[in-house]
């Protein structure tokens, strides 16, 4: 069972390097200049390869490279035929890759858990510690 698992993680990696490699010498559009391709998951039955990409900042940009992408789909699908021997070359599906921005967000929350847990210490640790005020001299400066 090890075994299949092993080709599709080395076909997932050669279908993202070969992707990406045509996508920057073979594909002109502009729209899909700024596109990195993450990963590449491919069914067992190579029938399909959903293909995650970074895409730009700005919603409209992430439209449009999305629709370059889909109008490239058939080019690069068939510019992997000509670089990869095996039996079938999967339809191309390419979506966003959300991961990233899901990672930063849940920073942010837990970055604004320790902003409030420190506000929280603060007060307490001062008055939480007996031993500060046995060190102080009360008239001592």
């Amino acid at each position: 069972m090890a075994k299949p698992n092993r080709r599709l993680a080395r076909l997932n990696e050669q279908f993202r390097r070969e992707i990406t490699a045509i996508l920057r010498r073979a594909v002109r559009d502009p729209r899909v200049l700024d596109v990195v391709v993450n990963s590449v998951e491919v069914t067992s039955d190579l029938w399909l390869a959903r293909i995650y990409v970074h895409l730009g900042n700005d919603d409209q940009e992430r439209a449009d490279a999305l629709l370059g992408l889909a109008a490239a789909a058939s080019f690069i699908r068939r510019e992997l035929a000509a670089v990869l021997h095996i039996r079938r070359i999967p339809e191309l599906r390419f979506l966003e890759d959300k991961t990233l921005a899901q990672a930063n967000r849940i920073e942010e929350i837990l970055k604004g858990l320790d902003v409030g847990r420190d506000e929280e210490d603060d007060p307490s640790s001062e008055t939480s510690d007996p031993t500060d005020g046995d060190r102080e001299e009360p008239g001592g400066g």
